[in-house]
């Protein structure tokens, strides 16, 4: 770096689906008890991080993101900073693609990104142990964030325990145009409304097996039982998915539908007929591995309760 410059870092924020979302019950804080199985997908934010005088600064692509202390960016970068009693300001650009409040984890994203980066950018020598619990201060989605691949998570959805990576797999997101509010989806979750709860240990067994047949026929997620009904959006683009040969579900709390295909050109014919039947934003992505493995670039991954 020349003599001078501002040192910077780039660093990708990876969006994360949800194979499996199980509600187990309310725990005595009022959060809900969960169990899900995390994945990584490659669809991602970009968030710099250039070193400037006292102050922290975040800047986005989106101009419906906020920038302020609300942010989970500068979140991070204020509790990294008061954590360790640190000096150095830092300016944070979000150079958005992860849509906003998709379920996506796309905030949670940024937030491990800043942290993963800071880390690395200060020399502060944290494990990624340490960034973890530092995370789960800032929302229960951010740990897995910083950590990657494929996970199952309870608790709040914060404790995480490693899973076999995921046989490889395209995605097919489909965010609608409308907000859904997790807090909401959480308070009106009825348990004697739910059909069917995931399998989750027989989800675990299929991945150990490589078997990618096991876990699409396996996806389930319950809070689907609140948001479906409510915006007919959703029940749509689910529809249409499986109609079209995928393995579909929503992602967390909504709006997101997600569709799983083993081949790309499959993915893209879903994608474009997709962009011509609903008002949704549409992407194309594929699963993901755990940070330096064979994705190499740190993997980060929204909004949590």
């Amino acid at each position: 770096m020349d003599k001078g410059k501002a040192a910077t870092l780039t660093v990708e924020a990876h969006a994360k689906i949800n194979l499996a979302l199980d509600v187990l019950g309310k725990r005595s804080d009022g959060y809900h008890q969960v169990e899900m199985i995390m994945q990584t997908v490659s669809l991602s934010d970009t968030v710099t991080l250039t070193e400037i005088p006292g102050e922290i600064k975040v800047t986005a692509s989106d101009v419906r993101l906020p920038c302020n202390s609300d942010n989970l960016a500068y979140r991070a970068a204020a509790l990294l900073r008061d954590t360790l009693h640190i000096d150095n300001g830092v300016a944070i650009h979000l150079k958005k693609r992860i849509p906003i409040a998709a379920g996506l984890a796309g905030g949670s994203s940024n937030a491990a990104a800043v942290l993963k980066g800071l880390n690395q950018l200060w020399q502060l020598s944290l494990s990624t142990e340490q960034l973890m619990e530092l995370g789960a201060k800032l929302g229960s989605d951010v740990p897995f964030c910083i950590s990657g691949g494929t996970m199952r998570a309870y608790g709040r959805g914060g404790l995480l325990e490693a899973l076999p990576v995921m046989p490889k797999a395209f995605v097919v997101l489909a965010k609608p145009f409308v907000g859904v509010s997790t807090a909401w989806v959480y308070r009106n979750y009825r348990t004697e409304l739910v059909k069917q709860h995931p399998d989750i240990p027989a989800m675990i067994t299929c991945l150990g097996q490589g078997d990618y047949d096991g876990i699409a026929s396996r996806l389930c997620n319950v809070l689907e039982s609140v948001t479906i009904p409510a915006y007919p959006a959703v029940a749509q683009i689910k529809r249409l998915m499986t109609g079209y040969g995928a393995a579909s579900l929503m992602s967390g709390s909504g709006p997101t539908v997600f569709g799983l295909v083993s081949s790309r050109k499959q993915a893209e014919q879903i994608a474009t007929m997709l962009r011509n039947e609903v008002k949704a934003q549409v992407f194309v992505a594929e699963t993901v591995t755990k940070v330096g493995e064979e994705n190499g670039e740190a993997l980060i991954a929204d909004k949590t309760r």
